[in-house]
């Protein structure tokens, strides 16, 4: 298994770390809950962050945690669509456009699956008396499920879901509307 330190994966795909934090800044900004320091890239650990407070509801602080799969998933489809269709459907010269607009499209969506610190957020919106049961159950395996993502990223799952954001995405839909 190829081996990549994470501050150069950082570097290489920050796109998506910018947007990542931008996603729960927007979601915190909707749900009028107040951020108080964002760091949109940085080369450490974390590579950005977002500090807010907390929101009134736990579904809320569920959608922050999970602002980014949904911003990334479809920013990073978006632009990559257009090259994505050239270059896979129809059998074309990827252009420098082409290229750059793949680089995007990739490594913002790449980064669209939340933290281990996102879902930690999440559970602990649920936890002891805050929420009820139902909730926890709603909660728990999205919870699970991101922890099982973040482990997956050792064999570069996040890549993997970004390639496949950008690539299978519009061959799907071309196969879909024809």
């Amino acid at each position: 298994m190829l081996f990549i330190p994470g501050k150069v994966i950082a570097a290489a795909t920050f796109p998506g770390v910018v947007v990542h934090e931008l996603a729960h800044q927007l979601f915190c900004r909707l749900f009028k809950v107040p951020v108080f320091e964002v760091c949109y890239f940085q080369f450490g650990d974390p590579a950005g962050f977002v500090v807010h407070g907390e929101p009134k509801k736990w579904p809320h602080h569920v959608l922050i945690g999970a602002g980014p799969f949904f911003i990334n998933s479809l920013l990073g489809a978006f632009l990559s669509f257009p090259s994505a269709l050239r270059i896979v459907e129809f059998n074309g010269a990827a252009s420098v456009l082409d290229i750059a607009l793949m680089w995007f499209g990739v490594s913002i969506a790449m980064h669209a699956i939340p933290s281990k610190s996102d879902a930690k957020s999440m559970w602990q919106s649920v936890s002891g008396k805050r929420a009820s049961f139902l909730a926890k159950m709603i909660v728990a395996p999205i919870v699970g499920l991101i922890y099982l993502l973040a482990a997956g990223s050792v064999i570069w799952l996040d890549a993997i879901y970004g390639i496949g954001v950008c690539v299978l995405v519009p061959e799907i839909l071309v196969a879909m509307l024809t």
